[in-house]
């Protein structure tokens, strides 16, 4: 089912609901920048595309796994393998303290994602079951699952971009 927001219903209140939500999908994407030992700024909007590049090739830190799980409300053992890891490797990355480069990329994939998704349905628990219920817009298809790859994160995106301006998909 594909949710579709009236373009009508943009009036004050729609627009602070929409202001509320941005807040919380900004806390989402941003959460992982916010941490990052370099990052001195507590705004994305601040770094550079150079510094979100350096902080993925470092690798982030396992808490912003968890905190992507959290986000996203999944079990561990469903997140870990759509981020391309393993049980082994998730268990050595928690005895590292830190996701590699991949696994990293991946983690901010979903968090921009899941960002993106709190914005335009206006609330984390309407976002978390958009993006594990199949969309028509998809195809059918699952965003978590079709966010998998690079493209598909791109056409999960467009889809949000649609539904943000009430186009039918």
């Amino acid at each position: 089912m594909v949710t579709r927001l009236n373009p009508r219903n943009r009036g004050k209140r729609a627009g602070s609901r929409r202001a509320a939500a941005g807040k919380k999908a900004a806390s989402v994407s941003e959460a992982a920048l916010k941490r990052l030992p370099h990052v001195k700024s507590q705004s994305r909007a601040a770094l550079s595309s150079n510094e979100m590049i350096e902080a993925i090739r470092r690798g982030l830190p396992i808490r912003e796994l968890d905190a992507l799980q959290n986000s996203l409300g999944v079990p561990m053992e469903r997140l870990a393998p759509k981020l391309g890891m393993s049980k082994a490797t998730l268990h050595r990355r928690k005895l590292q303290g830190r996701l590699g480069p991949e696994e990293s990329d991946r983690v901010f994939r979903y968090a921009r994602l899941m960002g993106k998704a709190v914005l335009v349905l206006e609330s984390q628990e309407s976002a978390r079951r958009w993006m594990a219920a199949p969309q028509v817009g998809l195809g059918g298809a699952v965003p978590l699952d079709y966010a998998e790859t690079e493209v598909g994160a791109r056409e999960v995106e467009d889809l949000l971009g649609r539904i943000e301006f009430g186009v039918y998909s």
